[in-house]
């Protein structure tokens, strides 16, 4: 990240508005399947069988459903051009429309097994949910190379609303609301009697109902689809993109140059012609060791802003109380795309800034993590300094990482279709590195204590 990101030189305001537009709904439909139903889980965890032991075998699901991405990385490996991009994306949308409709009718369902009863079809669905939105980090990146370089960062902007737009929605149903009533308690014997009066918390009734969440989940994944259908027909989109047709992610030329072309990026007209190429990676303008630089601070970056720190959300938040928790969880989801939306006018590419804001962004993480394991009597817990703290944490972490991985995405992007593909994969890689590491010491070990909204009592 030595330079600026090659942007044209016409004004932002002159680009199309529509195919900004449209990326931005793109990317929206990347994983806003997957983040709904997390942030729907208090609805539904207590109307299944499996309980609060959902979110593990979500976990475990997700991490299954990389065989997607798997798949097309080795396609592109060993069998560079043969895979159909533009097919693999419609697939994939209309699985996710399709499955999160379904979802709205079969999320109840059981089937016993082994003698007790399961929620299969939730299961199965959420596979292919999983499958879908994993897949969609080797795909739809990839795409984005037919779009000119400033379309990406709309792309970024739309994957982080597919986090915020469940979220809103969530909000609106009033998931997760919490109100403190007084219970008394009466405790009698043979010599005297005694009244307790304490705080429990009561979860309010959702304004709808999940069957109408999954139908609202559903309706985006077919705007994407819509979104998808016009980047690739759509006349006004055709003006933004690169000379020459792009086909399976690639340029079109004959048959017998595709497998040399799936690895040659587009000329980048901000780089000397003649600079000499320091690793036979993309332009080679990266030598191996940054090439590794980067992409593990991409890898690090995801899996803490996709899998560890929100493993640990509830745990570093319920103990201050319900609004922080609400507050943190919209404003780190807000956080997402505004670090997109900042890239796009300040797309620095130094690597040594990119390198400083991990540190910063670890570190703020570090402090989440550390409120996490002294759950539930963390610092500051019975101060309203506490509180906000706690949420500023979040929102400084979520904008410093992502801007993180938005930067990467447009240097990788200046380095061919391939380190998109790549790109993906590695960011998958992290989640399952993330989830490997979490999963145990979260469902299996228990290692962290939740608090009360309500009472939370510490020395």
């Amino acid at each position: 990240m030595f330079s600026f990101c090659p942007f044209p030189e016409e004004p932002i305001l002159n680009m199309s508005l529509l195919t900004h537009l449209l990326a931005c709904l793109f990317g929206m439909g990347s994983w806003v399947s997957i983040n709904g139903l997390w942030v729907e889980l208090p609805l539904i965890v207590p109307q299944i069988p499996e309980g609060w032991y959902l979110p593990s075998y979500l976990s475990v699901l997700i991490q299954m459903a990389n065989v997607g991405p798997l798949f097309v990385t080795l396609m592109h490996r060993f069998r560079p051009g043969a895979l159909n991009e533009a097919a693999v994306i419609y697939v994939i949308i209309s699985l996710g429309t399709v499955a999160s409709f379904l979802l709205a009718f079969f999320w109840k369902e059981t089937v016993v097994v082994a003698g007790a009863p399961r929620s299969v079809a939730l299961l199965v669905l959420t596979f292919f949910l999983a499958a879908v939105d994993c897949t969609s980090s080797v795909t739809f990146l990839p795409f984005m190379m037919r779009l000119k370089p400033q379309f990406l960062t709309t792309y970024y902007i739309g994957e982080g609303v597919s986090g915020l737009l469940p979220a809103l929605v969530a909000l609106i149903q009033g998931v997760g609301v919490v109100h403190c009533t007084n219970s008394t308690q009466s405790f009698n014997d043979s010599y005297n009697s005694s009244k307790t009066t304490d705080l429990q918390a009561q979860y309010q009734p959702a304004n709808f109902s999940v069957e109408v969440f999954f139908f609202v989940l559903s309706a985006m994944m077919l705007v994407c689809l819509v979104a998808f259908l016009l980047l690739n027909y759509h006349p006004a989109v055709a003006r933004e993109h690169h000379n020459g047709r792009y086909t399976n992610g690639v340029k079109e030329k004959s048959h017998k140059n595709r497998k040399q072309i799936e690895q040659k990026p587009m000329m980048d007209p901000y780089r000397p012609e003649n600079q000499k190429q320091r690793s036979s990676f993309g332009t080679g303008a990266y030598s191996w060791m940054e090439v590794f630089y980067i992409f593990v601070i991409l890898a690090w970056a995801n899996a803490l802003t996709n899998v560890v720190l929100p493993s640990v959300q509830s745990y570093s938040c319920m103990p201050y109380g319900n609004n922080p928790y609400h507050l943190s969880a919209t404003m780190a989801a807000v956080s997402n795309p505004l670090a997109c939306f900042i890239a796009m006018f300040l797309p620095i590419r130094s690597l040594l800034l990119m390198g400083a804001l991990t540190a910063i962004g670890s570190g703020v993480g570090a402090y989440i993590m550390g409120m996490a394991v002294l759950s539930p009597c963390p610092l500051l817990v019975n101060d309203t300094s506490g509180g906000v703290i706690i949420v500023l944490a979040w929102v400084i972490f979520v904008l410093t990482l992502s801007y993180v991985k938005v930067i990467i995405g447009v240097i990788l992007r200046d380095e061919g279709h391939s380190a998109l593909v790549w790109c993906g994969a590695v960011v998958q890689l992290g989640s399952l590195l993330g989830a490997v590491t979490m999963f145990p010491l979260v469902s299996v070990y228990s290692y962290f204590s939740s608090g009360d909204p309500c009472n939370t009592k510490c020395p």
